[in-house]
């Protein structure tokens, strides 16, 4: 498992600074900097925003290493698509939420007896629709190995829809 340490250690590289650089822009001493990269102490939680912003990272990212919203799966680490979820979530900014829980066996049955999966699924009050979504093209980006975040979106309002298959 990576560290805060080894995290911060890693970012300061890639930004070709020395501890001491990094120290001193954030006020700290050298050895305080080598404590965090050795994992001898973590850095006080006060300091997590401007060594975020020193990285141009996420403060999460410091703590782990942000995954690809999509990501392709060698062959040996699949699923088979049988044993998969398709996810869909719908909050809308007036408290409205909708999750649906679909297990891939079923959407692949339904496309392919030609049944609208679309029409089953209801989603009023989030604007959004699921006819928007081709769901022929995620079945067969997931048997090729693909899965993740498929549609991820938040309006100005403050609606939000995320697709996804795990």
């Amino acid at each position: 498992m990576e560290t805060i340490g080894k995290r911060i250690s890693m970012l300061r590289k890639e930004k070709e600074l020395k501890q001491d650089e990094l120290a001193e822009i954030l006020g700290v001493s050298p050895q305080a900097v080598s404590k965090w990269e050795n994992d001898v102490t973590c850095p006080d939680i006060s300091l997590l925003p401007k060594i975020a912003d020193t990285f141009g990272v996420s403060i999460d990212s410091l703590f782990r290493e942000e995954k690809p919203a999509v990501t392709l799966l060698p062959k040996e680490k699949r699923k088979d698509i049988n044993d998969m979820v398709l996810r869909v979530v719908c909050d809308s900014a007036e408290g409205d939420k909708v999750r649906v829980n679909l297990p891939m066996i079923l959407v692949v049955g339904c496309l392919e007896a030609g049944i609208e999966l679309p029409d089953m699924i209801k989603t009023e009050g989030t604007g959004f629709s699921l006819k928007n979504i081709d769901l022929n093209k995620i079945v067969e980006l997931v048997n090729k190995g693909v899965v993740g975040n498929f549609v991820e979106c938040e309006s100005a309002e403050g609606d939000s829809v995320k697709v996804f298959v795990e």
